[in-house]
């Protein structure tokens, strides 16, 4: 595992990953950091930890809708990936919150 330090939203995180999976999750980070600014540009949505919510659900939604137009039905194991990463996205918030 490496550890990498990204930034999401003005804030720093560092993370652990697999060597073969780095350029996927520096994809995945600039998509999280492209849409949380998106939300927050709108003027819609205030507080870091409302924002991650509604940019982990348009994700999820978005993840859903094009998996149930390729096969109809989302997989458990998207399901459940999904579901994942919505908790440790919340944990990282709580975690990083605490830290003002």
């Amino acid at each position: 595992m490496e550890q990498i330090d990204v930034r999401i939203l003005d804030r720093d995180y560092r993370l652990a990953v697999p060597a073969d999976e780095k350029a996927r999750l520096l994809d995945a980070v600039r998509v999280v950091d492209e849409k949380m600014r998106a939300i927050r540009d709108a003027g819609r949505v205030a507080g870091v930890d409302r924002i991650a919510v509604m940019a982990a659900l348009q994700l999820a939604h978005d993840l859903l809708g094009s998996q149930e137009a390729a096969d109809s039905t989302p997989s458990a194991e998207s399901t459940r990936r999904i579901r994942k990463m919505t908790e440790d996205l919340d944990a990282e918030i709580r975690r990083q919150e605490s830290l003002f």
